[in-house]
């Protein structure tokens, strides 16, 4: 059975910050099964009965979810100018989900929900080496040449980014435009839009197919569905813990 620090504990049910909790430990406001816990870093497994000023502490259960994010959706928890979020599409999940990363407004593709902060730290944290697979529709037709400054490993903004795949799917020589594959580690800020508008062909339409071992087979726009055990660990696996 999985323990974890007891001010993880309550700052991932919402009563605190984990440096409160802290706080609220030291305090003597905290139980642990009837006794009045004062030290830092002791654990607790999920049977275990925690109070914060006699008030039992409710612990979710973790919730890992893939959704489908369509355009026009913004990945974010909520929003101040009424647009719609990718919560919104869970209104049957009583768990306080958020996204893990983020896909821009006007990107589609794969996105990962969850209540588990620690996950989502792993799955974002820039030194493992998780593969996401973007697809673009891009102005102008590359040739593998054109492509090869994001193979090397291309500087963008002062930073030098990690080297990348690429694969031209397909070309329309009538529209001028073509379908441009990348396969990525990192997740700056517009990251693919910045590296294929440097080489000179600016995107057009994108959206992310895959995260790590996971795609979006069987899904459309607006869909999601929740993971398995199994693919939680073998994402976990992928991002080396």
């Amino acid at each position: 059975m999985t323990e974890e620090r007891l001010q993880k504990v309550i700052a991932e049910a919402g009563v605190a910050s984990r440096r409160h909790a802290e706080e609220m430990i030291a305090q003597g406001r905290v139980t642990v099964n009837g006794e009045i816990v004062t030290t830092m870093g002791v654990k607790v497994d999920s049977n275990a009965a925690v109070t914060v000023d006699g008030v039992p502490l409710t612990r979710e259960q973790k919730q890992y979810f893939l959704l489908y994010k369509p355009r026009g959706v913004i990945t974010a928890v909520t929003d101040n100018k009424g647009r719609k979020t990718v919560t919104d599409f869970f209104d049957d999940v009583h768990e306080r989900l958020y996204p893990v990363g983020r896909l821009d407004y006007d990107t589609s593709g794969l996105l990962i929900m969850t209540n588990d902060g620690e996950f989502a730290n792993l799955m974002m944290h820039p030194k493992f080496n998780i593969d996401k697979h973007y697809v673009a529709k891009v102005q102008g037709i590359p040739s593998s040449m054109d492509l090869q400054p994001l193979r090397a490993g291309i500087t963008i903004e002062g930073r030098r980014l990690a080297k990348a795949k690429t694969q031209v799917l397909s070309r329309d020589n009538t529209k001028k435009t073509a379908i441009v594959e990348l396969v990525i580690h990192q997740g700056l800020n517009h990251q693919v839009k910045k590296m294929l508008k440097a080489v000179g062909f600016p995107v057009i339409k994108l959206s992310r197919t895959a995260f790590g071992s996971l795609t979006l087979n069987g899904l459309q726009p607006g869909d999601y569905r929740r993971l398995s055990h199994k693919e939680v660990n073998e994402l976990k696996e992928q991002a080396g813990a």
